[in-house]
């Protein structure tokens, strides 16, 4: 695809995280998935926690259901345990990326691992296609070191979970919803390009300084989400460092959309409310 091709994707809205809670207490920013932004499909649920308060964090997530869809734990700093009912166990550090597919059905645990310090992160929630719902559970699990970087222009570092920036493919394989999930760092006036699919759906989330998203002067600020409309090029550009000086930073995250209906409550996305009554039932008896 040629530059004098590429169609620049524009900000159709600006969306404010929701202070919330969840689990037994802990308190987060929901982006996606509150009344602004209930969804943007694929997308279900976008959480950003950030704390060093102990007690914002420290009674964690404890054993909760889940079935048919995905959740992306990207732990920022932090260390957090999970605990499933099939015998999975592992310690999600800083800079390590959690790819669950709850799949057919699970239970599990998050819970610090660390009694004082900063914990901060997201977790985002992808839908599954209908012929997908009922898989059975898996994980993709990465630590730091295996999430590679891209230095796709000057002044720009990429940390490239899912999808393929300037060479660097992320190490996330999803092929129903195709994903891109990149960290980015960028300085006040570097520049950065991302080709992406014209129809699939795409946000950025700045969780340290401004960046301005693509020809028009449209700033975007700590913690506020992009939805970004049609197009096949994103264009960043660093206006304004985090307030210790170091760079931007974001997260781009893009999807092919499902197009299928949602049934969703609580824990559970299904297709159908009959899906879900099935999923209750089978949650009720034992059944993940």
């Amino acid at each position: 695809m040629s530059q004098l091709q590429a169609t620049p994707r524009a900000v159709q809205r600006i969306v404010h995280g929701l202070p919330t809670s969840d689990g037994a207490g802990v308190k987060l920013r929901r982006v996606i998935g509150q009344p602004q932004l209930p969804d943007l499909d694929p997308f279900l649920m976008l959480d950003e926690f950030g704390t060093d308060r102990a007690e914002d964090y420290i009674a964690g997530f404890p054993d909760h259901p889940h079935r048919g869809f995905e959740t992306v734990t990207y732990m920022l700093d932090g260390r957090m345990r999970h605990r499933d009912n099939h015998g999975n166990e592992g310690v999600l550090v800083p800079g390590s990326v959690q790819w669950m597919t709850a799949g057919r059905g699970l239970v599990h645990s998050e819970m610090p691992e660390q009694q004082e310090g900063r914990m901060r992160g997201f977790q985002l929630w992808l839908n599954l296609p209908a012929r997908e719902k009922m898989t059975e559970p898996k994980y993709q699990e990465f630590g730091p070191e295996r999430i590679p970087s891209a230095a796709p222009a000057p002044g720009v570092t990429a940390k490239v979970i899912a999808g393929t920036v300037a060479g660097v493919t992320g190490p996330i394989r999803q092929p129903a919803t195709d994903p891109t999930y990149v960290d980015l760092a960028i300085a006040p006036g570097a520049r950065f390009e991302q080709q992406l699919p014209a129809d699939y759906a795409a946000f950025l989330y700045v969780f340290e300084g401004e960046i301005q998203v693509g020809t028009e002067p449209q700033a975007v600020r700590t913690h506020e989400l992009a939805v970004l409309g049609e197009g096949t090029l994103v264009q960043l550009k660093g206006l304004k460092a985090a307030g210790n000086g170091s760079p931007a930073r974001a997260i781009l995250v893009a999807g092919r959309p499902l197009k299928e209906p949602v049934a969703k409550y609580g824990p559970f996305v299904m297709n159908t409310r009959a899906e879900l009554q099935r999923a209750f039932e089978d949650f009720q008896a034992g059944r993940f």
